[in-house]
Order: structure tokens, then sequence, then C-alpha cells
């Protein structure tokens, strides 16, 4: 029986260091924009978010002509899918990355260098 106690003494005691952990690192990430970035595709996407962007001319045609919004490449960047099997990740000076995505319900993949400065989006392909 005392190893009853003890052990629900130790569940309860457990369950408040959770709830209160919890609230304290969603407060925490909420206030300083922290996020947790462990998977490849997090990590990669926020590398990319971190640094000034600029367009190739093919793309800021396309921003001009009102086809393409500078949030939708937002967008990509925060909630796009990074190819590994089709980018180049080897590279030294510029990585490519092939970022897959939705522009108004039509699919898309956004070509993208992530240099050690800058990005440079290179092209939008749309695919069916």
């Amino acid at each position: 029986m005392a190893f009853l106690k003890r052990l629900g003494y130790y569940m309860v005691g457990l369950s408040i260091g959770i709830v209160f952990l919890t609230f304290f690192f969603k407060k925490k990430t909420e206030e300083t924009g922290t996020s947790f970035c462990y998977f490849p595709n997090c990590r990669t996407l926020k590398d990319i978010r971190s640094k000034p962007v600029s367009y190739a001319e093919e793309v800021q045609k396309l921003l001009q002509n009102n086809q393409l919004d500078s949030l939708d490449i937002v967008h990509f960047f925060n909630e796009g899918e990074v190819d590994f099997g089709k980018s180049d990740t080897k590279s030294t000076s510029c990585k490519t990355y092939f970022i897959e995505g939705s522009i108004n319900d039509k699919k898309a993949v956004l070509k993208v260098k992530n240099c050690l400065e800058k990005v440079l989006v290179e092209e939008i392909s749309y695919t069916n």
C-alpha cells in the first residue's frame, strides 16, 4: 500500500510539472518567436527565411505583371516541402533547393539558390 501511495504522489507531481512546462514553453516561444526545428525540411526553410531574398528576371516579371505575389513566395518559405532528391545540397557556395507548394490551389515548384549571404528565387514552375 505504501508503494501505491508514493506512486500516486509521484504521478500527481509529474502531471502538474508537465502542465506547467507546457504553458511556460508555449508562452516563451510566442513572445520570442522561437521555433524548434529538428527536421531537415524545417531547418532548411528556416535558414532560407533568415536571409534577404532577391528574384531572377523571370520571377520579377511575374511579380510586376501581378501573376504572382511576394506573399505567395513567403508562403512557400513557411509551408513548403523541400524535395531533397532533386536539390543540390553538396555545393559549398550556393545550394539549390526545389520547394514544392501551392499557389491559388495550383501545385507549383520553386527553385531557390541558397547562398551564404542571400537567397535567389530562380524560377517558378507549375505542375499538374
